[in-house]
């Protein structure tokens, strides 16, 4: 027997249509509990996947530096310099900054990428001209 064919034959059973209030709770319920673990998640990913850009780019960097002291035979402070710029999903979340000093000894270099907006709470990377990495890499 059809359900349908049950309700219209169970005398004292009233027809119904559409949801109930209490329907319509437990399922808006159900979303909030969804969403609530849902979305500290998603933020945590997009912060690894910022972070994980940034780590290349400066990578790249650091790579640059590399030829460039083969080729000229000292460091450059200079993006540009290295024929790069900084890729738009990493500048809308990290300020790079070169660091190579003026004054003997002049092979050396620090690469920081600081974190800023949102990026914050993941902290700073730095790479340095012999590998040493700080921040969370």
């Amino acid at each position: 027997m059809k359900l349908a064919n049950f309700l219209a034959a169970t005398p004292g059973l009233p027809k119904t249509k559409g949801f109930s209030l209490i329907e319509l709770m437990i399922v808006v319920a159900i979303i909030g509990i969804l969403m609530a673990i849902a979305i500290p998640g998603y933020k945590s990913y997009m912060v690894k996947a910022k972070r994980t850009a940034a780590k290349a780019f400066v990578i790249q960097v650091a790579d640059k530096e590399r030829q460039y002291l083969l080729d000229r035979r000292m460091f450059t402070d200079s993006l540009s310099t290295l024929g790069l710029s900084v890729p738009d999903d990493v500048a809308e979340n990290y300020t790079l900054t070169i660091v190579v000093p003026a004054a003997p000894p002049i092979n050396t270099f620090t690469i920081t990428a600081t974190a800023i907006g949102a990026q914050a709470e993941d902290g700073n990377l730095t790479l340095d001209d012999k590998g040493n990495r700080t921040g969370k890499w």
